[in-house]
């Protein structure tokens, strides 16, 4: 399937995500083009893993993975087929776990074989649009697993107002992704942590203000 998950992302999700958003990338050379690698994003959105997902050429988008609930998107037979096809998604248990299991194996697996995975650190889409939840740990407990492994902060402004949690119709509000430098491993969970939301809080700095897409006003928000 790895063909047709790769035209249906260049051909139909790419253009819809861009003209929707009109999509403003900062320091898109920060972006890694190999693997292992772990982008770790804030997150409001849906649009949030698409517009990652268009950030990457052709050749490296096969690798690209975003990690995603296993109760949540693989909740029916059409849904799974959709987030595993077309996707790619690394599903995780956040329910129905086993005693003593790893629930973080399929995303360890997945560094190992050389993917970059797509990581939301809030664990789900925030409803404060304007402030991070607090981030859980699971980033952390995969560098410990991989220290050599980069972890790139991702700033995403505007995809929240784009397509809010609750909502199906999107607006055509101007998006921006700020990528940041890589985290490496600290050798402690808290440390390691704190430099991430410290760095996330630095990217949200950096972007600009939100305003219409080219397809609106062009008036900012």
């Amino acid at each position: 399937m790895g063909w047709l998950r790769l035209a249906l992302l260049i051909l139909i999700a790419r253009p819809l995500a861009r003209l929707i958003t009109g999509l403003d990338v900062l320091h898109a050379e920060r972006l890694p083009q190999t693997g292992p690698a772990i982008l770790a994003a804030n997150h409001a959105s849906h649009v949030d893993t698409w517009l990652l997902l268009s950030l990457f050429p052709a050749g490296t988008l096969a690798r690209v993975r975003p990690v995603a609930a296993a109760d949540y998107f693989l909740a029916n037979p059409a849904l799974s087929w959709f987030s595993r096809n077309v996707v790619g998604i690394v599903p995780v248990e956040r329910k129905r776990i086993e005693r003593g299991a790893d629930v973080l194996a399929p995303a360890k697996a997945a560094l190992a074989a050389g993917d970059i995975l797509v990581i939301f650190p809030e664990g789900t889409r925030g409803a404060d649009l304007d402030h991070m939840a607090v981030l859980k740990p699971g980033v952390a407990m995969l560098a410990s697993e991989a220290p050599t492994t980069p972890v790139i902060p991702v700033w995403i402004q505007g995809a929240g107002r784009v397509l809010p949690k609750g909502t199906w119709l999107a607006a055509p509000l101007t998006c921006c992704v700020v990528v940041g430098e890589p985290l490496f491993w600290t050798g402690d969970r808290a440390s390691f942590m704190t430099a991430l939301r410290g760095a996330l809080e630095a990217l949200a700095a950096e972007a600009p203000p939100l305003r219409w897409s080219d397809r609106g006003t062009g008036e900012q928000l």
